[in-house]
């Protein structure tokens, strides 16, 4: 009987030991960051475009009611 519990409480020093022992493993990585989408390139040619669509649509209705 006595044997079973020195048995048994050596597993469980073990145990405790090893869960220590694989608590100190490095955190994974971290994902990469998302890619920067520049706007900034076409900005003003979009800009000038709805500007002259606006401009197309603002003269068409005019017509429209003259």
């Amino acid at each position: 009987m006595q044997n079973k519990t020195i048995i048994a409480s050596i597993l469980f020093l073990f145990i405790g030991y090893i869960s220590v022992a694989q608590a100190n493993m490095p955190p994974p990585p971290a994902p990469p960051p998302p890619p920067g989408l520049p706007i900034d390139g076409g900005i003003i040619a979009l800009f000038v475009i709805a500007l002259t669509y606006g401009v197309y649509k603002l003269n068409k209705i005019r017509k429209e009611l003259v």
